[in-house]
């Protein structure tokens, strides 16, 4: 067994809140990444485009009031802020027991809130890698939750032609990193 020293990676499992079937992802990723760079896994993973807004939200019980995000959301939190350009995984982890469960909130317009649990430890190097999943990630832009279970129900109209949603394949992931785009 690998000694907590080496121990240089995290397995992640994510999964999207107010659909079932439930999508999630699971796939591993280095503990010295910025929360950025977990936030693109992540986007990578579910398959979103990231082209809205996002944000780490922990804290204790049921009261997440404590975020992990881009600079410029620091006055619209009630608890502490931290930048996720600097924080990493490593130092957010610390010392503390697995699993550990936070939320990631992407578009909040359309408010996909996901459950991130950071599983276990594990020794490794390199980029993130796939590990699992199941079903196709809601077509951005799509309304949120509710607007996806009507239609997945047949309750309304799919706004994507040839959208499948049973369709995942982990090998088709690409963490490659995607252009630099503007934070907000």
């Amino acid at each position: 067994m690998a000694k907590a020293k080496d121990e240089n990676r995290v397995s992640i499992k994510v999964f999207l809140y107010g659909i079932q079937p439930q999508i999630w992802r699971r796939f591993t990723i280095g503990m010295e990444v910025t929360f950025l760079a977990l936030s693109d896994a992540i986007q990578a993973a579910m398959g979103w485009d990231n082209k809205h807004p996002h944000e780490f939200r922990h804290g204790k019980g049921k009261r997440l009031v404590d975020v992990i995000g881009p600079v410029g959301l620091e006055d619209q939190t009630v608890g502490e802020f931290q930048d996720e350009s600097l924080l990493t995984v490593a130092e957010y982890l610390g010392r503390k027991k697995l699993p550990i469960r936070i939320l990631y909130r992407y578009d909040f317009a359309d408010e996909w809130i996901h459950e991130i649990v950071f599983e276990k430890r594990l020794p490794g190097s390199g980029p993130p890698e796939m590990l699992d999943g199941a079903r196709a990630c809601p077509p951005e832009d799509f309304s949120g939750a509710f607007a996806y279970m009507r239609a997945l129900h047949g309750d309304a109209e799919w706004m994507n032609p040839g959208y499948d949603p049973e369709a995942f394949d982990p090998k088709t992931v690409d963490f490659t990193p995607k252009k630099a785009r503007p934070r907000r």
